[in-house]
């Protein structure tokens, strides 16, 4: 497989702009950058962070509402939301999810890389310079990681604890730098994959000890343990991007795509 130059914002030059937003928002919804339950941003904000234009956006939504995977809500506190569909849906978005990431690959490998390396320095950095206020923080957004629910919750209580490591770093260069690479690995969204539903939890513990040895260290002003276990952690977002490869493989669907001809066929 090899990746496009321009990486994620650049189209398949065989499939429209339409199409191309559509795969992408069905691999995010996938490898869960958008989490059962959670709001996509707005028309606006998508067509500016996927570079194209907002009816292109609001096209590929309307896709998306038409398989089920997205619902419609009008009015204050409205957008479009994620659904909560049965394990089997899954196979359905194999296609999109091949075409994204397999695409794709070479870019999304290298930019991952290289993402491992600056969590790393920014972990070091911490540990460097971290304050007492910065401790406090640090161990408050650990409890609340520790404290919250499988999913959404523990998504955005993961967020809101590497931005706390960031701000311990008190370097703005590397912050930026990493959380600018972070955005430009995003399939669709400024988050970090959450994996499906079946090895959601087993990720989540295992990402709980690594945030408690990581803050530990942290804390402890032990950088170079801190930049390895940083650099170790920032793994995991690979490693389920490369699950949702390999099960979006072409096995897997040539036999959805004859299940699909079977059920029409009926």
């Amino acid at each position: 497989m090899s990746g496009s130059v321009g990486g994620l914002d650049t189209p398949l030059e065989t499939s429209t702009r339409v199409d191309d937003i559509a795969d992408r928002l069905i691999t995010a919804i996938a490898v869960g950058e958008y989490l059962p339950g959670s709001r996509l941003p707005s028309e606006r904000d998508l067509a500016a962070s996927l570079q194209v234009g907002r009816m292109t956006v609001r096209a590929a939504i309307s896709r998306l509402v038409g398989q089920g995977l997205l619902r419609t809500q009008r009015g204050r506190g409205g957008g479009s939301f994620v659904n909560e569909l049965p394990a089997s849906a899954a196979s359905s978005s194999r296609p999109a999810v091949h075409r994204v990431l397999g695409s794709r690959w070479e870019v999304l490998k290298d930019t991952s890389e290289a993402i491992a390396h600056l969590q790393g320095a920014v972990c070091r950095a911490a540990a460097e310079n971290r304050t007492a206020s910065d401790a406090a923080l640090l161990e408050q957004s650990l409890e609340a990681f520790r404290r919250a629910a499988s999913g959404l919750e523990s998504q955005q209580a993961d967020e809101q604890l590497h931005l706390a490591i960031c701000a311990a770093a008190h370097n703005l260069t590397l912050s930026t730098l990493l959380l600018d690479l972070e955005a430009r690995v995003s399939i669709s969204a400024p988050r970090h994959p959450w994996g499906d539903a079946e090895g959601m939890r087993q990720m989540e513990q295992r990402a709980l000890l690594d945030h408690e040895k990581l803050v530990s260290a942290i804390i402890g002003g032990r950088p170079a343990e801190a930049g390895d276990l940083g650099r170790m952690h920032a793994r995991i977002d690979l490693e389920l991007l490369e699950d949702a490869l390999h099960r979006s493989g072409p096995e897997d669907i040539a036999l959805n795509e004859q299940a699909k001809q079977k059920q029409d066929g009926n």
